[in-house]
């Protein structure tokens, strides 16, 4: 066990035993401790720092209520790296998986917005007329009519799976027609 080990265990074991002053010492380590520990594994998780700050108040919360919980025959260092662990794991799940970044950097760079052109529906209907069978029935009542897999495979007696296959398959077909149509 290193010197900070039996040092934070020595002040760990006198804070069960009641010593508060042991304790804020123990406290005030710990925190210098814990930025460390998460800045070092938040690096490509994009926490900011203020994210940072909280996974350290949250964990020294945790150490506190859960301190009954240390096996005094073991260094303190690495249940607190679990417990930090934790407690960052638990930001990012509330955080979720997204990375922010200011858009006024890159406004030069982003493009314009382009006024899409949308087909009528004598165009649209011309279009779908490159489909044929089942291909032609399944995109037109999924995308004009608007139902839903399950009604079209009911009202064609087909599987779920067949209707998706005619419609990816009529979508792809439509692609191809519609960049013809276009040319």
């Amino acid at each position: 066990m290193t010197e900070r080990e039996m040092r934070w265990s020595a002040w760990m074991k006198a804070a069960e035993a009641g010593d508060a002053a042991a304790y804020r010492r123990l406290l005030a380590e710990l925190s210098d401790f814990l930025r460390a520990v998460v800045r070092r594994r938040s690096g490509s998780s994009g926490l900011a720092a203020a994210d940072i700050e909280d996974v350290v108040q949250e964990t020294l919360l945790a150490i506190h209520l859960k301190r009954g919980t240390w096996d005094p025959g073991q260094p303190v260092g690495p249940w607190v790296a679990a417990i930090a662990r934790n407690k960052m794991i638990d930001a990012l799940r509330r955080r979720g998986r997204r990375l922010e970044v200011p858009v006024d950097d890159f406004a030069e760079i982003l493009p314009a917005p382009v006024d899409e052109e949308q087909l009528s529906t004598r165009e649209t209907e011309r279009l779908l007329l490159a489909l044929k069978g089942r291909q032609h029935d399944v995109v037109k009542a999924i995308t004009m009519d608007g139902e839903d897999i399950r009604t079209v495979a009911t009202r064609f007696a087909m599987s779920d799976g067949a209707v998706r296959v005619a419609l990816h398959r009529g979508l792809k077909a439509l692609a191809s027609a519609y960049r013809s149509f276009r040319e």
